[in-house]
């Protein structure tokens, strides 16, 4: 069983788009089902989790019903406004979604790193804790004390961490207080990590050999059971291939114990997203 974690849809213009913007032309297009079907042939992807991309409740809407009609995408985690009055109210809608299994805020682009804190946000955590709803959390190492703290205030809530949190790689200090950070994230049992989105934080002349110790600390600190493959696709084209990314990662984990593997691969995410 191969889930892929973490991967986009979207389409230019409408569905409240903001993001990819013109400059971006590798991505700047619409993404649909036929396009991930494609991307996917031959790999054997079990099921994928379609995450959002834009601010927008049209877009979870949108998600909600391309994936009603499309099996190989097996739940969906939607945006809502947190800090709105009725997010209580719209997530009791969204919960009644037979595919919505969590939301995604968009931290790393907000003004406060500490917003997810927020009194105003309290009402719509609850809400999800409540409701069994997942949170995954689009950080960068600076949010990482702050999510911390909301595993600890939201026990139930469960908590996965995009991207490893955008290590920046080739950056020495960087990469300690990263590495410190994802330690004291990860003692919290509610938190998770995603193995995704590296290849995408490489700069140009960086070797793909600088992800090694990265993803070797998500495997230390999270081990096998709190830690999901995502291809992080389309973003992922910016870098190489939905295959090339899936490819790495097989090689990274040959010769660990298949457990594991099989944990990385599929099991901690369908755990996780109860799929």
């Amino acid at each position: 069983m191969t889930i892929d974690s973490h991967q986009h849809l979207w389409r230019i213009g409408q569905s409240g788009h903001e993001w990819p913007t013109p400059d971006l032309s590798v991505i700047y297009r619409d993404f649909i089902p036929d396009d991930l079907a494609a991307a996917c042939e031959g790999l054997e992807i079990t099921g994928t989790v379609l995450v959002q991309s834009q601010a927008s409740d049209a877009d979870t809407d949108w998600m909600l019903a391309v994936a009603a009609t499309t099996p190989l995408i097996k739940c969906v985690v939607g945006w809502t406004d947190l800090a709105a009055p009725d997010a209580p109210q719209r997530i009791a809608y969204l919960v009644r979604q037979p595919k919505l299994k969590g939301l995604r805020p968009m931290l790393q682009g907000l003004a406060q790193d500490d917003w997810i804190l927020r009194d105003d946000v309290r009402p719509a955590l609850e809400a999800m804790s409540g409701h069994g709803l997942t949170f995954d959390a689009l950080v960068y190492t600076r949010h990482l004390p702050f999510i911390g703290q909301l595993a600890r205030l939201y026990p139930d809530l469960r908590i996965v961490i995009d991207h490893g949190a955008k290590p920046p790689l080739g950056d020495p200090d960087g990469m300690k207080e990263w590495r410190e950070e994802m330690a004291a994230v990860a003692s919290n049992l509610n938190v998770t990590c995603k193995l995704s989105g590296l290849l995408t934080e490489m700069a140009g002349e960086q070797v793909e050999d600088i992800l090694v110790p990265c993803a070797d600390h998500l495997l230390a600190v999270f081990g096998a059971d709190r830690l999901m493959w995502g291809s992080d696709w389309p973003v992922v084209l910016l870098k190489d291939s939905y295959r090339h990314w899936h490819d790495w990662t097989l090689r990274w984990l040959d010769g660990k114990p298949e457990t594991a593997q099989n944990a990385i691969m599929g099991e901690t995410a369908r755990r996780f997203y109860k799929l």
